[in-house]
């Protein structure tokens, strides 16, 4: 299996520190999870019905025709290369690396593009991943180039794969309105923006003939009852969203900010992450472990993810890392 952040556990094995006492700021969650609604005592006593008003929340908060929940975005990511024939894929880079592997998995010819890439490989591939905002460099691509992208595959049989994981903050940029088209395909996570990652849920955006396909992947009852219910009721959150929305991107800022003063300017980001390219990736990783506070370390380029801290302690223990760092390694 690949490596993700949020390995708190191991983290806390090797570095001898109790789980307790860990700032984790390795995955791209908001640290503000989502109140969880009482649940009803039949929500775990029976089979989950489709019928509960969840699939109607979702489309609504989406702006969708048509999706399909399942159990996290990782379970599409990993069953959609049984849709379709073998064939070349392109897979914008660097991004969650389990597209990649999803895909050579089920036996396709991958091939990891840059964004200037694209245009050139477009016409020799059957599908294209993009994911966008881009995790874990933050980059945003615009509507109108997706779907030119889009047009171009679709003429052709193709598929355009849309991870929107980190997309809750922007949802003006988002493709759900037009996953109702032919060969558009649009992966939504719940857990990153509510914060609820551990409730696992997700949603496939997509026209109705390609998502009665993935249901039978997927099968019945993928998604269970007490998921059902929290996940209706946080999407139907309109003044949580807003408060969401408003809180992580001043958090975001903020982390810009300190990482620009401590020495170590952001790249890229979003509203729920901050990503540094540094030849100092692991030093300050190994660094900032040793004293409790898990980063996302990607060795392959020499770069560091940085969650967003919850509350005044947290931001003032980062603040005083940093400065430790610079005074014993200057």
């Amino acid at each position: 299996m690949l490596e993700h952040g949020g390995r708190l556990r191991k983290a806390a094995l090797e570095y001898g520190i109790a789980e307790t006492e860990w700032l984790d700021l390795s995955s791209g969650l908001a640290p503000w999870p989502f109140p969880v609604p009482e649940i009803p005592l039949r929500a775990w006593a029976r089979l989950p019905e489709i019928d509960d008003g969840l699939e109607q929340a979702a489309c609504e908060y989406y702006g969708a025709a048509h999706l399909l929940p399942v159990a996290g975005s990782q379970m599409a990511i990993q069953l959609l290369p049984r849709l379709r024939r073998i064939g070349k894929v392109g897979v914008l880079s660097p991004c969650y690396a389990e597209h990649a592997e999803a895909w050579r998995r089920s036996g396709y010819i991958v091939r990891e593009v840059l964004e200037q890439e694209v245009d050139f490989y477009i016409d020799s591939l059957d599908v294209l991943v993009v994911v966008n905002p881009n995790n874990p460099t933050g980059l945003s691509l615009p509507p109108r180039r997706l779907l030119d992208w889009h047009t171009k595959l679709a003429q052709r049989g193709g598929w355009l794969v849309v991870d929107e994981a980190f997309m809750d903050n922007t949802p003006s940029l988002s493709l759900a309105p037009f996953a109702h088209q032919v060969g558009l395909i649009v992966l939504r996570s719940f857990g990153k923006f509510f914060g609820l990652a551990g409730v696992r849920l997700g949603f496939v955006l997509a026209e109705r003939k390609l998502l009665r396909l993935l249901a039978e992947q997927v099968g019945p009852w993928a998604v269970s009852g007490p998921t059902r219910v929290i996940g209706q009721a946080c999407l139907l959150d309109t003044d949580g969203h807003a408060r969401q929305r408003l809180r992580t991107e001043q958090a975001s800022e903020q982390l810009r900010l300190l990482l620009e003063k401590s020495g170590f300017p952001a790249q890229g980001g979003c509203a729920l992450f901050q990503w540094v390219v540094t030849e100092r990736a692991e030093q300050l990783h190994e660094f900032m472990a040793r004293r409790g506070i898990l980063l996302r370390l990607f060795v392959h380029n020499g770069s560091l993810r940085f969650g967003l801290p919850a509350d005044a302690g947290d931001w003032q223990r980062l603040e005083q890392a940093f400065v430790a760092f610079n005074k014993e390694t200057r």
